[in-house]
């Protein structure tokens, strides 16, 4: 294969092949998910939440310039069911989670445009710890993210898993006043391993692919009216450390991409939150990214579900 046809394939790969949830492919997180309340974790019980989105967007290269003919858009949902014990470890309160996600993605790469519907990679937390003092909330815990989802090396249209596992660490920590302001962040650090099947394009030999360790950060301000609440949410991802084909950074020389393909988006828009008087709660926002490198570009359109049962 052409060395630069072949680089540009693995870039399209690498970037597109990834959960469908999230945006872009190599993420098993969905950028902005958690922004009202995500370090108030609420009293002890059990709770569902769900999570409803579509995200679309083009390729964007290395110097922030779109890459022609390349869109996706994908419809997901996840399932979350979390438990808050009563039990304490360190003054917080321990918890446990787990989120099953389906997606359904259509994405043209060059010159073929197709769709693929199925389970992605599911997210555990064995532990967590939840904090309240006076205004201040907090919550420390260790997700871990399993390559549950399909995965076909070689094709990204039919590839929703990323083939790696990833362990997170995270801190969510929340602020809110008397006066129904609101200041919210999630400081997550995201550490990969290796996918061992990687493939160029179909036909060609396995390689051993390594995504870069990437920080990213929701983030939320917002002031409430009673039982509502309006404000502006969003996300920043940071890539730390290079994307490394068979041992080897990848090289700013061979492909559409800066030197390690490393990537970075920020993004911002409109959040809107009800609280029902029976302790449901409902949230919309929509959350337009900007300052892409490396990645695909686009929106993300969300409503969530928070229900105690």
């Amino acid at each position: 294969m052409n060395i630069k046809l072949f680089c540009f394939v693995l870039a399209l790969l690498e970037l597109a092949a990834g959960n469908a949830i999230a945006k872009e492919g190599g993420d098993q997180y969905p950028n902005g998910a958690e922004n009202w309340l995500a370090g108030a974790a609420p009293p002890p019980g059990n709770y569902f939440l769900n999570y409803l989105g579509h995200y679309g967007g083009s390729l964007h290269n290395g110097d922030g310039d779109k890459v022609p003919d390349t869109s996706v858009s994908a419809w997901f949902n996840a399932f979350r069911l979390l438990h808050i014990s009563e039990m304490r470890i360190l003054g917080g309160n321990y918890g446990v989670h787990i989120i099953v996600p389906i997606a359904h993605r259509r994405m043209n790469l060059g010159d073929h445009a197709s769709s693929v519907v199925g389970l992605g990679d599911i997210t555990i937390s064995p532990a967590s710890l939840a904090w309240h003092l006076g205004n201040w909330h907090w919550v420390a815990a260790l997700d871990i993210r399993i390559p549950t989802g399909q995965y076909k090396a070689g094709d990204p249209h039919k590839s929703i898993g990323t083939n790696y596992w990833s362990i997170e660490p995270l801190l969510a920590v929340t602020w809110l006043s008397e006066e129904g302001w609101e200041i919210s962040s999630k400081f997550m650090y995201n550490i990969k391993s290796k996918n061992n099947e990687f493939r160029p394009a179909l036909g060609e030999p396995k390689m051993d692919y390594a995504s870069g360790d990437e920080l990213h950060i929701d983030f939320l301000a917002g002031k409430r009216f009673g039982l509502w609440g309006v404000g502006l949410s969003g996300y920043y991802l940071k890539q730390t450390t290079n994307d490394k084909l068979d041992g080897q950074a990848i090289s700013s020389t061979l492909g559409p991409w800066s030197a390690g393909r490393k990537g970075e988006v920020f993004a911002i828009g409109p959040s809107a939150i009800y609280n029902s008087p029976n302790g449901t709660i409902f949230i919309a926002q929509w959350q337009h990214e900007m300052h892409v490198k490396n990645r695909f570009q686009g929106y993300t359109a969300w409503l969530k579900l928070i229900m105690p049962f």
